[in-house]
């Protein structure tokens, strides 16, 4: 097994740096003189940008002092997400290229032609070298049509990239939009009827997110005047010491039913236990693969399936085993993959969060390929999942084609 993982990891490593290499070379090498200044600062940024990107992640797995993760998070975690579109731009480039060539040969001058069509033969009078003249530096040689070309395939690409990256960032740090979707459910009395669930998941308060986002969070779910909120796992990259101040504002969180949470994967990597008494402390109720009577139907919530690792994984016999299955049910369930076991236990309906709807295009297919449903509204035999894309972002506080969210799930009952 350990010969495996240094086998991929070699190969992904390998990869990156031949991506990177590729890169530099289209956008220093082809672009700047050997030993001039252009292409030093070049070079230093292409290795640097790397440098930084394993130095956040290896800081934030490893439980660096706070300030060293937040230092190294921004510039390493963006590098993550401009390198990626960099790439992409550099490949649409090499695409546009030869369409550039074939436009600049047809614009550039033709040889003198003859009226016959035979070309004029001009006499070219013999060429004297000149006397340098003193205090006048020598004219610096035009640039190529070739160099003309890579500076501005790799300047566009550069801007590109550059966008694509700040718009992601904006969209994230502005906070998420609220989303609503009615959700109908056989059981669900009429009495019920228009119940309204605020679910939010994957804020990922961290080295990069803060207490300010943390806030606008919070602002935007108290707007909606749900009956109940449901943080559905992935809240903290960190532990309880260094991310205290950034989730207190999580306290000011209100509902007519309460505030339930459950555990989602990064809650493991940070410290599931810990965080659980802290959250319980803020005013919100952990639902570790327990359940609860809303009145109108049955809310329940299972550990996420990271902690089967730490021997705390999730437990649905006794979420929901003994339960009244003629009751309508809401299971609360980190990953989207938790479904097919809600199906076994006839939950109505499983809000789950995750995937960030792929968080950076085309990291979507990605997701896609990993997880029953990406985003968004699905069914699966009586089952219904709801997936969120989340409040908030991972590693690169970047989003593309995959908008943030809350969402509003309004129950119906189909005897209204």
């Amino acid at each position: 097994m350990i010969v495996v993982f240094v086998l991929i990891a070699a190969t992904v490593l390998a990869a990156f740096a031949a991506l990177h290499y590729y890169a530099w070379r289209r956008l220093v090498r082809e672009t700047t003189a050997k030993g001039g200044w252009p292409r030093r600062i070049g070079t230093l940024v292409f290795v640097a940008g790397p440098v930084l990107m394993f130095a956040a992640l290896a800081a934030e797995r490893a439980g660096a002092p706070f300030l060293l993760q937040q230092v190294l998070a921004w510039p390493g975690f963006l590098w993550m997400a401009f390198a990626l579109y960099l790439l992409l731009a550099l490949l649409v480039g090499e695409v546009v290229r030869p369409l550039l060539r074939r436009l600049v040969d047809r614009r550039r001058p033709s040889a003198a032609v003859a009226a016959e069509g035979a070309p004029v033969r001009v006499p070219v009078p013999e060429l004297r070298e000149l006397e340098p003249v003193p205090g006048l530096a020598p004219a610096a040689p035009a640039p190529t049509r070739r160099l003309v070309l890579a500076r501005t395939v790799g300047a566009a690409a550069t801007v590109a990239a550059a966008g694509v990256v700040a718009g992601g960032a904006y969209g994230v740090l502005r906070g998420p939009t609220v989303k609503r979707v009615t959700v109908p459910l056989a059981k669900l009395p009429r009495a019920a009827h228009g119940f309204r669930i605020a679910v939010v998941s994957d804020i990922h308060l961290g080295p990069v997110l803060g207490r300010g986002f943390a806030e606008r969070v919070v602002e935007k779910i108290n707007a909606t005047q749900p009956d109940l909120i449901a943080v559905v796992g992935d809240l903290v990259d960190g532990s309880v010491e260094d991310l205290a101040p950034a989730v207190a504002p999580l306290a000011r969180l209100s509902a007519r039913h309460g505030t339930y949470f459950v555990t989602g994967n990064h809650e493991y990597f940070s410290g599931a236990e810990p965080w659980v008494e802290h959250v319980r402390e803020l005013g919100l109720r952990p639902l570790e693969n327990a359940r609860v009577d809303i009145g109108a139907f049955d809310l329940a919530g299972v550990n996420d399936i990271a902690g089967d690792n730490y021997g705390d994984g999730p437990d649905y016999a006794k979420a929901l085993g003994d339960r009244d299955t003629s009751r309508a049910s809401v299971l609360l369930a980190h990953q989207p993959v938790m479904i097919h076991e809600a199906v076994k236990h006839s939950v109505d309906l499983q809000l789950s969060g995750h995937t960030h709807g792929g968080q950076l295009w085309p990291g979507n297919f990605v997701a896609a390929a990993s997880n029953p449903t990406l985003a968004g509204l699905d069914r699966y035999g009586d089952t219904q999942l709801y997936v969120s894309r989340g409040a908030g972002a991972w590693g690169p506080p970047v989003r593309v084609g995959a908008p943030s969210d809350i969402t509003v799930v309004q129950l119906a009952s189909k005897q209204a």
